[in-house]
């Protein structure tokens, strides 16, 4: 029988104790990792909402769940599972799925919510698989964002048909075939719910964005003095989440100390490293069709649109080129900064005192460190809970000498690592050659490294990669825009900084997230470390495998591994 969950109800949380799962069944299975955990934490928002922040619309936005029963028949009766499982490419198992017909029993349910919701939608996966902690999917299926706006009924109900069909399509697409491969998970076995959520945001003209954006963890990896790991630490962007989920440029602060600001050693510097750009769905003249691509549908605008908007009021600061000044609001001509100090320092709305008890009280409901992704308007102020998923924080009592960290035969050292324990069995390295390196040519090192990254799944056999700049980011200018799953077989990464790229790796990333929970070891190495990759060693050892940006080497005495978790120290050393 095929299974749908209504509408969840959760706009109007003061008035429901209980949320609604008609004709759901009694499986948390049917729901999906992503429904679960907002399921898991909902009584938590309505006593957080109730108790303390009154002045702040606190809920999850409306939401209806597609069971994954509605996925199996889909596959089924359009005979999908040997196309869905053949390695065809991504686009021809994308229009596979377009041509595919939607089971009946779901159309009228689907057509009904279609007519009623008139805001923008994000259409998500919601699989089985995904969030889990110790192998979750953070970033691996897609999402599509819907304008939802056409006038026409019937043309609103088929973009929305085909955003379901595209997210079914990517459980099966190239990053999930290698993915589950590189944790030994069977993606055979994957069944995925959808989730259809209201868009968190506002019109503005043919834009329609959240004014804040941001993904808390209630554990920091990398906490600056005097912030504390279990302080946590928090990514704000403008505009739709994606910036940060993607890697790209947004601002960091503990919110134990919101008013100290990222390591920034110059206001020019800060000018150019903070963001100036942000993603907005498209409201208005239809882009060209293509129900196949993730982005159809979203636009990338500056910030000069977003303060003719009247958006940046509670999140930037001017800068004053004649007298050199930094201030807080936008309440002057100047250059806009996205310094977030209204709502960190002047703390005209209390959102980081809603973070940080939030952050408490879902680590308390799910036993653990969390990471929760939530975006907001301000006029009214409304906080919209998005996702919590848990995390992994490395334990043990490895340490690490000075010695060891010193040692001549250590390829590299790094006081900036994550992850827990040794490894002696990695005897591959892949990296990006350093003398031509270029920022310019950041997306074709990617195409490389997911060959390298293929051949090495194929033969099972793991790695250690090293590269400059950041990795998962779809900004090219910041380091190399991989995906996880084209470099789902390195268990250790060294990012390497070169004197001209200053980046720092993001917190709240689906890249960071899969390092952290799959246990990947990763060595952090800016410009300003005492230690060095060897890079007169490894550039002696022949080539496996050259190609123009990477190559691949094959060591015959295996690397000895070993990082202090605890301490965040690190030391690869060769034979």
């Amino acid at each position: 029988m095929i299974k749908i969950a209504e509408h969840f109800q959760l706009l109007s949380m003061r008035r429901v104790s209980e949320l609604e799962r008609m004709a759901v069944g009694d499986g948390r299975e049917e729901l999906g990792g992503k429904a679960q955990g907002l399921l898991s934490v909902h009584q938590t928002l309505i006593e957080l909402d109730q108790s303390s922040f009154p002045e702040i619309k606190l809920d999850i936005p409306k939401l209806t769940v597609l069971g994954t029963s509605i996925f199996e028949a889909f596959l089924k009766r359009n005979a999908l599972e040997d196309i869905a499982h053949s390695g065809l490419s991504d686009a021809r198992i994308a229009n596979a799925f377009q041509r595919a017909d939607m089971p009946f029993e779901v159309l009228g349910k689907l057509r009904a919510h279609s007519d009623a919701w008139r805001t923008p939608l994000a259409v998500r996966s919601s699989g089985l698989l995904e969030d889990q902690t110790h192998r979750p999917f953070a970033g691996v299926y897609l999402t599509k964002m819907i304008p939802n706006n056409q006038p026409d009924p019937d043309t609103r109900f088929a973009k929305l048909v085909e955003a379901v069909k595209f997210v079914w399509a990517s459980t099966f697409f190239k990053i999930a075939r290698d993915y589950c491969q590189a944790t030994g998970l069977d993606i055979c076995q994957e069944k995925m719910a959808v989730i259809l959520q209201e868009v968190i945001g506002g019109r503005h003209h043919d834009r329609f964005y959240p004014e804040l954006s941001g993904v808390a963890r209630s554990y920091n990896f990398y906490p600056l003095k005097p912030a504390k790991p279990e302080d946590g630490v928090v990514n704000l962007a403008l505009g739709l989440g994606k910036t940060i989920v993607d890697g790209g440029r947004c601002w960091i602060y503990s919110p134990a100390y919101p008013e100290m600001p990222p390591p920034y050693d110059s206001t020019d510097e800060l000018l150019k490293e903070t963001q100036t750009d942000f993603w907005m769905i498209n409201m208005g003249e239809p882009p060209e069709f293509n129900p196949i691509k993730e982005t159809e549908f979203l636009q990338i605008e500056n910030l000069m649109t977003a303060d003719k908007d009247g958006t940046l009021a509670h999140l930037a600061s001017t800068y004053d080129p004649k007298s050199e000044r930094m201030m807080i609001g936008t309440g002057s001509k100047g250059i806009r900064a996205l310094t977030f100090s209204p709502l960190l320092v002047i703390k005209d709305i209390p959102v980081n005192a809603l973070i940080k008890r939030m952050l408490a009280s879902c680590e308390t409901k799910l036993g653990c460190p969390v990471e929760v992704e939530f975006a907001m308007t301000f006029d009214p102020p409304r906080f919209g809970f998005l996702q919590v998923r848990p995390m992994v924080v490395p334990e043990g009592n490895l340490e690490l000498s000075d010695d060891e960290m010193q040692n001549p035969k250590a390829l590299a050292s790094s006081e900036v690592v994550l992850g827990n324990g040794v490894d002696d069995e990695i005897t591959d390295i892949v990296y990006v050659i350093p003398e031509l390196f270029e920022l310019k040519n950041t997306r074709l090192m990617a195409e490389e490294l997911e060959a390298h990254n293929r051949r090495l799944l194929d033969e099972n056999r793991k790695y250690l990669l090293i590269v400059f700049g950041r990795l998962g980011t779809e900004d090219s200018w910041l380091g190399i825009p991989v995906t996880w799953g084209q470099i789902c077989g390195a268990s250790v990464i060294i990012e390497a900084t070169q004197q001209n790229v200053k980046v720092e790796l993001s917190q709240g990333s689906h890249y960071f997230h899969n390092i952290i929970n799959l246990g990947v070891k990763h060595f952090s190495m800016p410009f300003t470390s005492p230690y060095r990759v060897d890079w007169d060693w490894l550039l002696q050892q022949p080539v496996e495998n050259a190609m123009h940006y990477t190559h691949h080497i094959m060591l015959t005495e295996p690397l000895h591994i070993k990082v202090d978790g605890r301490h965040g120290r690190g030391t690869i050393h060769h034979s």
